[in-house]
């Protein structure tokens, strides 16, 4: 049995039901990210493993233990909080101590637990302050550090970096990363924050309109997407979608639509052939676009450089091809100018290709 299972929970508010039978397991020592839009239901995922929201239906499992009907407190876990939610009248170490004291633990052993997360996520400096007297960051620190202090089976962190600006974001993301190498426990993290869920998660579960729409490994995500909403989603400028046909002619079969007629390759094409509807959206990610003046023309997209936004050591380029615009990312020192049109070669082997009614990946 895996550290936590979801079995078919589902969350009704009287008579709207807002996660549809989730199904879901985390294994012990993972960090798990949901991650997806506004509304889709993963805080709502997160507040009833918490205890914090009720389950209408189905059943929260950790270690084989029924725990649904449980108040937080009889859970085993520690939650950080968008809002850091510290006393402030408190300074750091009764901050990070607030739960042991609870439990009424010696103090000796408080004070040892207090200096060991406090090195960990680097507040020894800071004890003795307010966390008026704190940045941002170190007040974030500080909720992560009450959290590890409970020493929990379970860590739920409920989009702990969205208040922060975003160099700030980055340095903890980062710090974060290191604290889940250094701690073994299971973590589940909630974001809106793609880069967040890209950057940390040993396994995405991307959600959408209450339902699971994939789970799996970063890479496995951004690679091979198993519909367009999760192709969009994930990735940064995201994926191009440019509406078309499939064609077979002379033995090949290629991707036709408005300013552009590919070539598939062998795989994409049996794939396309075993598939029972022509109509498709095909997709392209920015960064599979090459400038290329000799590509071959059922190899490339010809597109019309309408703007460029200078990023250091990338440009991006917004272009049209036919109705559609464009992103490409390509090296801040390539020769172009605005308004003129421009070959990108295509490698036919990361192209997707998407059911235009289904979105389904083909």
């Amino acid at each position: 049995m895996p550290a936590i299972h979801l079995e078919k929970l589902v969350k009704r508010y009287g008579n709207v039901e807002v996660l549809h039978g989730v199904e879901l397991e985390m294994a012990d020592n993972e960090f798990t990210v949901l991650v997806g839009p506004s509304g889709c239901g993963k805080s709502t995922t997160l507040r009833m493993i918490a205890g914090l929201e009720e389950v209408s239906d189905g059943e929260i499992w950790v270690d084989g233990r029924p725990v649904s009907k449980l108040e937080p407190k009889e859970r085993d876990l520690a939650m950080v909080f968008q809002d850091y939610a510290l006393y402030p009248h408190m300074n750091v170490a009764q901050n990070i101590s607030f739960a042991l004291r609870l439990a009424r633990r010696p103090k000796a052993e408080i004070d040892k637990k207090v200096r060991d997360v406090a090195e960990m996520v680097g507040l020894t400096d800071f004890l003795a302050r307010k966390p008026a007297a704190l940045s941002g960051g170190q007040r974030q620190r500080v909720a992560m550090a009450r959290a590890l202090a409970k020493d929990s089976g379970i860590f739920l962190f409920d989009e702990p970096l969205s208040n922060l600006d975003a160099k700030l974001r980055g340095q903890m993301r980062a710090e974060l990363a290191l604290m889940s190498q250094r701690v073994e426990k299971n973590m589940i993290y909630v974001t809106h924050d793609q880069i967040e869920a890209m950057t940390l998660a040993d396994r995405i579960v991307v959600m959408h309109g209450g339902y699971i729409q994939q789970q799996g490994t970063p890479e496995e995500l951004f690679k091979r997407p198993v519909n367009k909403f999760v192709a969009g989603f994930l990735g940064m400028p995201p994926m191009n979608f440019l509406d078309g046909e499939l064609v077979e002619r002379d033995g090949d079969v290629f991707a036709k639509g408005a300013g552009y007629d590919l070539r598939l390759s062998d795989d994409k094409a049996a794939a396309a052939r075993a598939h029972n509807s022509r109509d498709i959206v095909l997709g392209v990610r920015p960064s599979d676009l090459r400038y290329d003046a000799g590509a071959a023309a059922d190899r490339a997209l010809r597109l019309e450089v309408k703007i460029s936004e200078y990023v250091g050591a990338q440009s991006v380029l917004l272009c049209r091809s036919g109705p559609d615009q464009v992103t490409v990312e390509v090296a801040s020192d390539t020769p172009l100018a605005l308004g003129e049109t421009l070959t990108f070669a295509v490698d036919p082997n990361r192209v997707h290709l998407f059911d235009r009614k289904t979105e389904v990946a083909i």
